[in-house]
């Protein structure tokens, strides 16, 4: 018998829209998931200076998502329950669209970081049910679903990451101008999941309720393991997308560059997710694939430390392989659970205690470049960091479900 959780993400009967719809609304949905922070860190400077910004409080705007995440994230399975995951994932776009167009005219780093929190809310919301959609609707085919809407993710991340400087400029340098234009690929993303929101609602008059799911994820080690692999990746990911441009300057590389360089790592998730797919339907278990990424970001944090400008494409191609950790993460949630309501939980779980371990991550690496005036010691911190991120990723990698 089918459960109220599975029925309240996206019953299977009474639905209007085919595999390829939901499959569009996904990779529209995957594009703004990350956009919205990218599009920061090149003009980060400008930010500061024109709402007279400190350095803790860019490090606080850093830790924005993360904080967002890990607390709207927690409340995403109840609102999907009473909602249904597709109503959830449309009020989150719009929450997005309004947060990312009002943010740059605010007038103050307060008000900034307000309406930066709203957009942040609306990606948690997409962040935790995303997966639970793809285990639904493509049960056969969830590495390859995974890897193409981290695809998505990633072409996102990367235009943000280095259209924002060419924009600002053709707006005459205003960078308020240059923030706004990206609200309108969350607009873009409102349509269809507002038809998929019909669907829910179809299907749910069309299949009757019974008992709620009783498995509770946080008793189970893979949920633990999930949720410290989520944290030590998020990390790691916040405080590329938060201070490497800026990491890059501070080295004597020009804007233009240090943008270029910091959409590289974003870039490189576009043909790695790919791979990623590929082998991770060879595998039965992602354990391996989590040691090598792991290697790979000790290699890129510690020549980024040692010099900087020696091989900068190098270490931006390291921290780009390892910021794949990401959809190998949202894969093996999906994997882990055995149907889309428990994936609902522990995606909600392990995404939650993560951010939660994440969000002192860019904060401190903020505060240990004020206290040492330098990134040594900060980018030292993130290499050693790397090594719980290997442990948690080759536990939750194992072959097992919940």
């Amino acid at each position: 018998m089918a459960t109220q959780s599975e029925q309240t993400v996206q019953p299977r009967t009474g639905r209007r829209s085919g595999p390829l719809f939901a499959l569009i609304a996904l990779l529209l949905a995957a594009l703004n998931l990350r956009l919205a922070v990218t599009s920061v860190g090149p003009v980060l400077t400008e930010i500061r200076d024109g709402l007279g910004m400190s350095t803790t409080m860019a490090g606080l705007l850093t830790s924005v998502p993360v904080l967002c995440f890990a607390s709207i994230g927690l409340a995403a399975p109840r609102l999907a329950q009473r909602f249904g995951a597709a109503p959830v994932i449309l009020g989150g776009m719009a929450l997005l669209a309004g947060g990312l167009a009002i943010r740059p005219f605010t007038g103050g780093p307060i008000l900034f970081l307000l309406f930066s929190a709203i957009a942040m809310a609306g990606i948690a919301l997409a962040n935790v049910l995303l997966p639970s959609i793809v285990k639904d609707r493509f049960p056969d085919r969830i590495g390859t679903i995974t890897g193409l809407y981290s695809v998505a993710l990633n072409i996102g991340a990367t235009t943000a990451a280095a259209a924002t400087v060419p924009l600002t400029g053709a707006f005459g340098d205003d960078w308020r101008l240059g923030l706004a234009c990206w609200a309108l690929a969350a607009l873009v993303a409102l349509p269809p999941w507002a038809l998929m929101a019909r669907d829910h609602r179809a299907a749910a008059q069309a299949t009757p309720a019974t008992a709620p799911d009783p498995v509770r994820v946080s008793r189970h080690p893979v949920a633990w393991a999930l949720g410290v692999y989520f944290g030590m990746q998020s990390t790691s990911a916040y405080v590329i997308i938060g201070w490497l441009p800026q990491i890059y300057r501070d080295a004597g590389i020009s804007a233009e560059m240090a943008g270029i360089l910091f959409a590289t790592t974003s870039f490189l998730g576009v043909p790695l997710s790919f791979v990623l797919s590929a082998l991770i339907s060879r595998f039965r278990s992602q354990s391996l694939i989590a040691l090598v990424l792991g290697l790979f970001g000790i290699a890129g944090w510690l020549g980024l430390m040692i010099s900087p400008t020696a091989a900068p494409w190098v270490w931006a191609v390291m921290l780009g392989v390892v910021n794949t950790a990401f959809p190998l993460v949202l894969t093996m949630i999906a994997l882990r659970g055995k149907n889309p309501g428990t994936v609902v939980r522990l995606s909600a779980f392990a995404q939650g205690v993560g951010y939660l371990f994440a969000i002192p991550g860019p904060l401190v690496i903020g505060a240990l470049h004020d206290a040492t005036d330098g990134w040594r010691v900060p980018l030292g911190l993130m290499a050693l960091l790397m090594v719980p991120q290997i442990i948690a990723g080759m536990v939750a990698g194992r072959d097992r479900q919940i």
